[in-house]
């Protein structure tokens, strides 16, 4: 509708297809933002869940970061019903295995988890978009998305600052 509205009235819109949007201030849970919800179940040492295809589902991610400076772009130049998917693309992917691979690296600290061999309604096997081959989204954006390790090292820095933080609050 966005597109077609943007089309046809000549309007500026965009219609934004988000991958796995995540950022040091995202509230990951079991369900929903898996990369951040894993990396702090790795900081406090809580059991992460794994739920069916051994692991290897795999998402695309993207720093909140880029996504919120891909829309000022679009803003300071506007198109008329313009779609985009906005992901980290295959570069910025990784299966829930590999993830505990590269947190552990940065973290120091060795992954807790529990495998349930049955997968959650609506989860896919694989998906990522790739913000690279989506028209102009790089011209647009000006760069390419932060790297996977960045974003993961970030993720780890900010949960163990609020780990310290909680530990002088509460001896």
């Amino acid at each position: 509708m966005v597109q077609e509205y943007g089309r046809y009235f000549g309007m500026s819109t965009c219609c934004l297809r988000g991958g796995c949007l995540t950022g040091p201030n995202h509230a990951g849970v079991q369900l929903h933002g898996f990369l951040n919800y894993l990396v702090k179940c790795n900081v406090e040492g809580i059991e992460y869940t794994v739920f069916g295809y051994a692991g290897k589902q795999v998402r695309d991610n993207i720093h909140a970061e880029d996504v919120a400076s891909f829309i000022h772009q679009f803003y300071l130049k506007p198109r008329c019903g313009e779609v985009y998917n906005v992901g980290g693309g295959k570069k910025n992917s990784c299966s829930i295995l590999e993830a505990f691979e590269i947190v552990e690296g940065f973290s120091g600290r060795k992954q807790k988890s529990a495998y349930l061999d049955r997968t959650v309604v609506g989860d896919h096997i694989c998906y990522y978009s790739d913000f690279a081959q989506n028209g102009n989204s790089i011209t647009l954006l000006g760069r390419s998305p932060r790297s996977l390790p960045r974003i993961i090292e970030e993720l780890v820095t900010a949960w163990q600052e609020r780990e310290k933080t909680q530990l002088t609050r509460h001896p």
